[in-house]
């Protein structure tokens, strides 16, 4: 089996059988006895345990899965999905705005203006980018830039991975609130069709700010919720200790959200998450995609609006 690099303490069992495995192949190529029996066992067992590990992950495991360093972002996808991607850049009012990146791109000969979050890869991006966290004008350039898609009749695909709207003094001054609200009065009425995917932290507001889709997807290991499990924590027992426990309360799995009717599917992720195998994580998103635009696109426009309307009227109603 491919190799899992581990990185979290709960991924520690997997850790020691692979240590075990090398120090067996160590003895055998210095001893030249055959460990082949041994090796043998060890795979299958190392192949049980990595099963039956990811297959359950608490609420805790999947929001430290969906922040792995090495975790494929935005502009990863980008470039494994896209043919090209001519990049577009500002709100045409205040700047541009780095933690949030769009344009127009060709899949599979289909013309489509991707908009996502992008955080970052080492400290020096992180930093330019906010950590993936948009300010007002990052919201009115994602605005901006469907409208324009809409204008050409392109389909829009966005990338959501956030770990919330930046919260910053300036950032209110600007009217955070009224460009998240607007963004979704504008994209649950906009007139082409939109497929939104969690490919990472779905956060508050941050994350729905461009997240009204008639497709809604989350990878396998996201999370999706109104706050984060640490702030939650701060908030209901003034200490980030019980983050776990609010993480597991929150429900903000992708199985959670799609048992609740939130999102559309669960886009399955390789082995260990994205991050072990990233050119098959954009093979398999690309197919959801080219499958989805080929159906929607067939959709009057009409029909395209008020289905997206509705599913959304519908979350949340209780019928007693």
């Amino acid at each position: 089996m491919q190799q899992i690099k581990t990185s979290f303490d709960f991924e520690k069992p997997i850790a020691d059988l692979v240590q075990q495995i090398e120090k067996v192949q160590q003895v055998a190529d210095k001893t030249k006895v055959d460990m082949s029996a041994t090796l043998d066992e060890l795979d299958s067992k190392l192949n049980e345990t990595t099963n039956n590990l990811y297959k359950n992950l608490t609420g805790w495991n999947k929001v430290q899965m969906s922040r792995h360093p090495d975790r494929p972002q935005t502009l990863d996808y980008i470039s494994m999905i896209c043919d090209d991607f001519i990049e577009l850049h500002g709100d045409r009012t205040v700047k541009d705005d780095k933690a949030i990146i769009g344009g127009f791109a060709s899949i599979n000969g289909q013309t489509v203006m991707v908009i996502g979050h992008q955080k970052g890869k080492n400290t020096k991006e992180r930093q330019f980018r906010n950590f993936g966290m948009a300010n007002p004008e990052g919201y009115r350039k994602a605005l901006r830039l469907m409208r324009l898609a809409e204008k050409f009749n392109k389909p829009v695909i966005s990338f959501i991975d956030t770990m919330g709207a930046y919260p910053g003094l300036e950032a209110e001054e600007r009217g955070q609130g009224e460009a998240i609200a607007r963004n979704l009065l504008e994209m649950s009425i906009l007139r082409v069709p939109i497929i939104c995917i969690v490919v990472g932290e779905g956060a508050s507001g941050g994350a729905l700010g461009i997240g009204i889709g008639d497709k809604v997807y989350m990878l396998e290991h996201t999370w999706y919720s109104v706050i984060s499990p640490e702030s939650c924590s701060s908030i209901l027992w003034r200490s980030w200790d019980f983050k776990e426990k609010a993480a597991e309360c929150l429900k903000l799995t992708s199985d959670d959200m799609f048992g609740n009717k939130l999102i559309d599917g669960i886009i399955p992720e390789p082995l260990g998450g994205a991050h072990q195998d990233p050119e098959l994580m954009g093979n398999t998103l690309k197919d959801y995609i080219i499958k989805d635009l080929a159906s929607l696109v067939k959709l009057k426009t009409d029909k395209l609006i008020e289905q997206r309307i509705n599913k959304f009227c519908a979350m949340g109603v209780v019928n007693e």
